[in-house]
C-alpha cells in the first residue's frame, strides 16, 4: 500500500506527521508524484473513507479491504481531474461508489448494508429477548431493501452524510454547489421514508410514529 512506485514516487514538501498543509497543496504536491503528500492524505482521510465503507458494508474487515482500494486508486492514479480536485470530496465519491459497487456483485447485498441509525431503533446494551432480536433484524432488511431501491444521487447523499462527511465535502463528492446540500439530503431522506411506507404500508408506528 505505501511502498514507493519506481520512477513515479519522489518527495517535493516536507509534511510532518502532524501537517497543517491545506488539502489544495496536497493535491498539488499529489500530482508531482509526492510520497510524503500520499502519506499524509491516507492519514488525514482514511478514517472517514473508512466510516462511508462501513456502514454499507456493516463489516469492518470488508471496510478496510476496500479503503484500501480506494487509497490504492488514488495511489495508482492520481487526481486525474487537475489542482482543481477536493481531495476529500473526491475519496468519499470514490468510497460510496466503491462500497455499491461492492455491494451490486453479491447476491446477498441486502444484508451487507448498513444499518440506519436515524432509521432503525438500535438496541440497548442489554441482551435482548429473541423476539426482539428477530424485529430489529426484519426492519433493518426492509429498510436496506429500501435505500438500495433509491437513486444513485439519494443514496450517496444520505451515506455521506451519515458517515460524519461535511456539507462542503459532499457538494465536491456530488459536483453540486453546497448551498444545496441541504436540500438534497432533505429530499432524500423524504424519498427514502415514502418508499418505505409503499413497500410497507403497515409498519409505521415501527418507523417512528407514521409520516
Amino acid at each position: 500500500m505505501h511502498s514507493r512506485r519506481s520512477g513515479k514516487w519522489k518527495t517535493t514538501v516536507s509534511i510532518s506527521p502532524a501537517s497543517t498543509v491545506p488539502d489544495t497543496a496536497l493535491v498539488a504536491a499529489l500530482l508531482a508524484g509526492d510520497e510524503d503528500a500520499f502519506e499524509e492524505a491516507f492519514r488525514r482521510h482514511y478514517p472517514t473513507v473508512y466510516a462511508v465503507l462501513f456502514r454499507l458494508t456493516g463489516s469492518p474487515e470488508e471496510a478496510e479491504d476496500l479503503a484500501q482500494e480506494v487509497f490504492m486508486r488514488l495511489y495508482e492514479r492520481p487526481l486525474a481531474g487537475g489542482t482543481n480536485v477536493n481531495l476529500g470530496g473526491w475519496l468519499y465519491r470514490v468510497a460510496s461508489n466503491t462500497g455499491f459497487n461492492a455491494l451490486r456483485s453479491r447476491r446477498r447485498r441486502w444484508d451487507r448494508l448498513l444499518r440506519w441509525a436515524r432509521l432503525e431503533r438500535p438496541l440497548g446494551p442489554e441482551s435482548p429477548n429473541p423476539a426482539a432480536e428477530a424485529e430489529r433484524k426484519a426492519t433493518a432488511g426492509m429498510i436496506r431493501e429500501t435505500l438500495a431501491g433509491l437513486p444513485e444521487r439519494d443514496r450517496t447523499v444520505l451515506v455521506l452524510r451519515h458517515s460524519g462527511v461535511s456539507y462542503a465535502e459532499i457538494a465536491a463528492a456530488l459536483d453540486i454547489k453546497p448551498s444545496s446540500v441541504g436540500t438534497i439530503l432533505a429530499r432524500a431522506e423524504r424519498a427514502l421514508r415514502e418508499r418505505y411506507f409503499a413497500m410497507h404500508p403497515n409498519t409505521g408506528e415501527e418507523y417512528g410514529g407514521g409520516r
